[in-house]
């Protein structure tokens, strides 16, 4: 997917206490479950925590925490508010 902000970065990529806003999603068997977890494009994002060695994320979206694998969070475009 191409991505269109050029400030994008991947969700993985945020430090711990970053907000930012989901832009898009890579193509993959894996974006629908994504998105019915609350990651839709538009939704504020923050970074709640990060396990020691980076695996996983804990972060609040939708009115909830969710944990994630960095190679999930890999396919998921952010824009930081």
């Amino acid at each position: 997917m191409i991505v269109k902000e050029e400030n994008a970065l991947r969700l993985s990529q945020l430090p711990k206490g970053t907000r930012a806003v989901i832009s898009s999603h890579d193509e993959s068997e894996f974006q629908l479950t994504l998105m019915e977890m609350g990651c839709i494009p538009g939704e504020p994002v923050w970074v709640e925590m990060i396990a020691p060695m980076g695996d996983p994320l804990a972060i609040q979206i939708a009115g909830y925490y969710l944990s994630i694998r960095k190679q999930d969070a890999d396919k998921i475009w952010v824009t930081t508010i």
